[in-house]
């Protein structure tokens, strides 16, 4: 069963017929909170470019080491199921391997896991954590590059 996003009594009802229509067993998985939202990864994406070209790296590399530096301690705090899975399988490892399964074709999940609310407090990282290395970002309430203040 794909994942549902329930936003109105509407949606809740649908998926109970769903969930009536379905025979038994099953295993359904309940999480509060509703899964990231094309603009916030839209925006993300905007950023790793724009940190990328000001630090001159490959916005891979951006998108790795955000991924290791703000993503998991985020999730680690929030998900014991992520703290758990991350700590015996990445945790482990040399800095240099930990950025490569963030990387393609490993790409441990951690952004695509989160929550709106989640995803927010990452990007509200993000931006705190490129601006204080100097690099300018786009505002998404101005449109404009600027630096958090801290």
């Amino acid at each position: 069963m794909s994942a549902h996003v329930i936003r109105t009594e509407a949606d809740r009802e649908r998926l109970i017929r769903l969930l009536q229509g379905r025979d038994l067993p099953m295993t359904v998985s309940v999480r509060a909170g509703a899964q990231r939202s094309v603009e916030q990864n839209r925006l993300q994406r905007q950023w790793i470019n724009e940190a990328a070209e000001q630090l001159g790296d490959e916005p891979e590399a951006i998108r790795a080491y955000l991924k290791l530096r703000v993503g998991v301690p985020l999730l680690r705090d929030a998900h014991e199921d992520f703290r758990a899975q991350y700590d015996a399988t990445v945790k482990p490892l040399p800095y240099e391997k930990k950025i490569e399964i963030m990387r393609e074709p490993i790409d441990f999940p951690v952004t695509r896991l989160m929550t709106v609310r989640e995803k927010t407090e990452y990007l509200e990282r993000v931006y705190q954590h490129l601006s204080e290395q100097g690099v300018f970002l786009t505002d998404p309430n101005l449109g404009a590059r600027s630096r958090a203040v801290a």
